[in-house]
């Protein structure tokens, strides 16, 4: 007799976080979280509509003005506490960004870190919002500065670090007085709802920090809610673009990282085995889905065989397998889709007559046939014109160009569209000088891979990298999250002489 058929087990449904606790969606949409690794769904995310967005808004707004009057001491306390919940619990985070992002444990565990670190800032907030006191600025008048918070703020988050850049932002909008509504990607939201319950747990006061699934709609609504003051977002560049002008003529303040294609110079005297290293980590590393990953090889000189030889071998060596492997250095792509668009922009790299001499596509790992893997890819003979050099691929693709001086390669990366990072190798102080002030970059690294800068700095690229006028964390994300106020005081002990009608001066 025929048995029935095993019926899978139904994935569960995470839920939104407002106002202290969780809520299930209300819209009846929802999409999947995905296990890259196995190329199943594992959960189920709501998408949030606009009744939804603005409940989530309510909740914010409502908590808002308790906070903001709580003082600065109190607050960078709760924030040490939270900081206290984020050391412990780093592993199990990084494990369910794993899980739903395909990067592998050991990275996960770095974005984690670097995401603590940017609190550990902002526990410095006291200090850092002390204005500035001037006595007798005029005859019997005192003047001073002091920095307050906006009100509503909104994040919208990318799922290339669904830990990390979260933390890159709330914790100095909430340390400076503010509420905080955050729309985390709907592909890996796991790691926000974590986060939330340890901000919970630290003591943070219910509504103050929200978290709020979902897709456009919800991406819309709160770009236009007109209490909501201030939009931070993380993304590509047309999303960025699409951000800024939206939130803009809403009246927002707006921070919009968009995309990268990012450059690493490597001179003809440059120690090769570093640099090859620092290649090969930087763009492989979570399957090159960083915004600060190093898509461009720009071999100068005599350096580009031996530079390409090494990489070639290196590349083709990469252990590749599941996130939850000790033994992979690279996990999956986030999704199927995702893989789809990085291996198509491989086969139009082969169209355009690059050199692809690494080809990791169509790669299967044993016991998880189904995830979306693929190897690492490596071009050579990559030239300016071609759409594998000027658009982001956010996957493991490799571009070298070849160029025969420093000037050459200083004018291919300031020619280019992004401005966010780069880096040189070179072992010549003066080359490294002046690279560095020439650059039209927002973030350049001598002899350093990735150049993210430490939190008491502030990270942000250049032109259609960034829309705004302010980066995020360090002292660049407390004078975005906060407005500055300028007091002058006088207190007279009589009448000043009578009405005024010119314009008032300093005496």
């Amino acid at each position: 007799m025929n048995q029935p058929a095993e019926q899978p087990a139904r994935v569960g449904d995470l839920s939104h976080f407002i106002d202290g606790k969780l809520q299930a969606g209300r819209s009846g949409r929802f999409g999947d979280v995905f296990n890259p690794s196995e190329g199943s769904v594992s959960a189920r995310v709501p998408l949030a509509g606009t009744d939804e967005v603005d409940a989530a808004v309510a909740s914010a707004r409502a908590a808002f003005p308790a906070w903001a009057a709580t003082s600065p001491l109190r607050r960078a306390r709760v924030l040490f506490k939270f900081k206290e919940l984020l050391d412990a619990n780093a592993d199990d985070i990084a494990r369910a960004i794993a899980r739903e992002h395909g990067k592998v444990v050991s990275d996960a565990r770095g974005e984690v870190t670097r995401g603590i670190e940017v609190v550990e800032f902002a526990c410095g907030i006291p200090h850092l919002l002390k204005g500035e006191y001037t006595e007798q600025i005029g005859s019997g008048i005192d003047s001073w500065s002091l920095r307050q918070p906006l009100g509503v703020c909104a994040g919208i988050t990318p799922f290339n670090f669904p830990a990390m850049v979260p933390l890159w932002m709330f914790p100095v909008a909430l340390a400076c007085g503010n509420s905080f509504v955050l729309k985390p990607s709907e592909r890996d939201p796991s790691a926000s709802l974590i986060l939330a319950r340890l901000l919970r747990e630290a003591g943070l006061p219910d509504g103050v920090f929200t978290v709020l699934h979902g897709d456009k709609v919800a991406v819309d609504a709160l770009l236009q809610h007109p209490d909501v003051a201030a939009i931070s977002f993380v993304g590509s560049t047309p999303i960025a673009e699409y951000v800024y002008r939206t939130a803009t003529a809403s009246g927002k303040r707006v921070q919009a990282l968009g995309g990268a294609k990012n450059h690493l110079v490597v001179m003809p005297d440059a120690d090769l085995e570093q640099a090859v290293d620092a290649l090969i980590g930087a763009a492989y590393g979570s399957a090159g889905e960083r915004c600060m990953a190093i898509s461009v090889a720009v071999a100068v000189g005599p350096i580009a065989d031996p530079l390409v030889a090494a990489l070639t071998e290196r590349a083709r060596s990469l252990k590749v397998g599941a996130s939850e492997d000790p033994a992979s250095e690279m996990g999956p792509l986030v999704t199927r889709t995702h893989l789809d668009k990085v291996s198509g922009y491989v086969a139009r790299g082969v169209d355009e007559q690059a050199t692809l001499l690494v080809d990791g596509r169509g790669l299967r790992v044993a016991g998880h046939e189904s995830g979306f893997f693929i190897g690492g890819c490596l071009f050579d003979h990559v030239t300016p014109d071609m759409i594998i050099y000027r658009e982001e691929i956010f996957g493991p693709v490799l571009c070298v160009v070849r160029v025969k001086d420093m000037e050459s390669a200083l004018a291919l990366v300031n020619n280019h569209e992004f401005g966010n990072g780069v880096s040189l190798f070179t072992r010549d102080g003066g080359t490294a000088r002046e690279f560095s002030s020439r650059a039209q970059i927002g973030m350049v690294g001598i002899n350093i891979p990735i150049p993210v800068p430490m939190a008491f700095h502030s990270f942000g690229g250049w032109k259609r990298s960034l829309f705004g006028d302010h980066c995020v964390y360090g002292p660049e994300g407390v004078r975005f999250y906060s407005h500055l106020k300028t007091v002058s005081s006088r207190w007279p002990s009589g009448r000043t002489g009578g009405a005024e009608f010119v314009m008032p001066t300093m005496k």
